[in-house]
């Protein structure tokens, strides 16, 4: 069965196919062969989200994997996330989860929250 993909890697956004031999077609760069290989063998994503905030000017912080994880397991990444509530005061790049699911990825925020005046 041909598999078609559409490379993210730079502007040009090649379709490639991938035939019932694997032979890799239609991409114009060395980028593009590499990320279908790698999207065929272990596809990965960086993954975004929000997280609690406790006594902050904000009740959710947004926050990011430090790097790519493996798309089969953003769900379970996610449900890790809706766990942790973080109290105020939070800087940007603080380590949230550290070495989430064991996967030596970490989630970090992406937003300075104050603490709240009150």
């Amino acid at each position: 069965m041909k598999k078609e993909f559409i490379c993210i890697v730079c502007p040009n956004g090649c379709h490639i196919s991938v035939d019932d031999d694997n032979h890799i077609s239609g991409y114009t760069c060395l980028r593009g062969l590499k990320y279908v290989e790698q999207e065929l063998k272990d596809p990965r994503r960086f993954l975004t989200s929000t997280f609690k905030v406790n006594n902050g000017l904000s009740r959710v912080c947004p926050c990011r994997s430090s790097t790519n994880v493996p798309k089969d397991k953003m769900f379970d990444i996610i449900k890790e996330i809706d766990k942790v509530q973080v109290n105020a005061p939070i800087k940007m790049h603080q380590v949230i989860i550290k070495n989430v699911l064991n996967l030596g990825v970490d989630i970090i925020a992406t937003k300075e929250i104050d603490k709240d005046g009150k």
